[in-house]
C-alpha cells in the first residue's frame, strides 16, 4: 500500500519529471532539452531579463497557458519564413522569488514548464531536441518499421566520405555527410534521451572552436562543409567523437578522452 498521502504521491511524482539545465546541453547561451512527454522542464528567469522558449520549426502554438499571469508577462512571436518559421515564447517575471508553470499546446505536442525567477541569474534561450532522427540510405539493408529521408536531396550528389572515430557513447552519430555546402551529421534514435553534445571544428593544430549550427529532429545541420570536427560532452574524463573527411588526416586533438 501507499505510504504517501495524495498529496505527497503527486509532488513526488512532480519532483521525478522535472528536467533541470545542464552544463553539457548549452551551445552558447542555449539550454538544450531533450523532448520527453510528461517531462516538466525547469525555466530559471529574471527581472529586466527575457527569456526565448524556441519551438521546432513548422510548429504552431494553439494556447498558451500559465498559472500566475499578474506577475509574469508571456507572449510570443515568429522569426523566419515559410517552412522555416519558427515560435518563440518570450518571457520576463515582474520580480524574483516567483514561482509558476506554463503549458505549452502546439500542432504536435504539449510542453510542461516550471517557471522560476531568481534575482540575476536567467536562461537566454531554450529549445528541445525531437526523436525522429532522417535517414539516408547508402546501400540495401533491411528495412526498419517506419523510415524516412530528408527531403530536397539529390542523393547522387550527397558526400558520405566521412569517418567516425573515437568514443563509442549511446550518442554516437550513425552517419555523416554533405550535400557541398552543408553538412548533416545523423544520429540514432536511442540518443533522443541523452544530452546533446556540442560541435567544434578542430583545426591542424588541434585548436577546437564552436560552429554555428542548427539542432534538427534526430540531426545537426552545419552550415559549411566540414573537415575536421568533434563532439564532446561531460569534463574530466571528456567523451569525445571525431567526425573527419576520409581525405583529410587527423589532427592532434587537445580535448580530453574517454574512447
Amino acid at each position: 500500500m501507499e505510504k504517501l498521502p495524495p498529496t505527497g504521491r503527486v509532488d513526488a511524482a512532480n519532483r521525478a519529471a522535472v528536467r533541470e539545465p545542464a552544463t553539457e546541453s548549452y551551445l552558447n547561451a542555449i539550454q538544450t532539452y531533450p523532448y520527453m512527454e510528461g517531462a516538466l522542464y525547469r525555466v530559471y528567469s529574471a527581472p529586466d531579463r527575457v527569456t526565448d522558449l524556441m519551438l521546432e520549426p513548422g510548429e504552431i502554438v494553439q494556447a498558451i497557458s500559465a498559472g500566475d499571469t499578474a506577475r509574469w508577462i508571456i507572449g510570443d512571436t515568429k522569426s523566419g519564413e515559410g517552412a522555416a518559421t519558427r515560435t518563440h515564447i518570450l518571457i520576463k517575471p515582474h520580480t524574483s522569488g516567483l514561482k509558476t508553470n506554463l503549458v505549452v499546446l502546439t500542432s504536435v505536442r504539449t510542453y510542461h514548464l516550471q517557471l522560476e525567477s531568481t534575482p540575476s541569474t536567467y536562461m537566454a534561450a531554450v529549445s528541445w531536441r525531437y526523436p525522429t532522427p532522417p535517414i539516408v540510405k547508402m546501400e540495401a539493408t533491411p528495412k526498419p518499421a517506419v523510415e524516412t529521408k530528408p527531403q530536397g536531396f539529390d542523393i547522387a550528389k550527397l558526400n558520405f566520405q566521412y569517418v567516425i572515430e573515437g568514443a563509442a557513447p549511446s550518442w554516437r552519430p550513425r552517419q555523416v555527410f554533405d550535400d557541398g555546402s552543408k553538412t548533416y551529421i545523423v544520429f540514432p534514435s536511442t540518443s533522443t534521451t541523452s544530452a546533446a553534445p556540442p560541435l567544434f571544428l578542430i583545426s591542424p593544430t588541434g585548436e577546437a572552436q564552436l560552429v554555428n549550427y542548427r539542432v534538427e529532429p534526430g540531426y545537426y545541420v552545419v552550415d559549411r562543409l566540414i573537415e575536421v570536427a568533434e563532439l564532446r560532452l561531460g569534463k574530466a574524463p571528456q567523451t569525445v567523437v571525431r567526425l573527419r573527411r576520409a581525405d583529410i588526416p587527423a589532427p592532434a586533438s587537445k580535448g580530453r578522452r574517454n574512447d
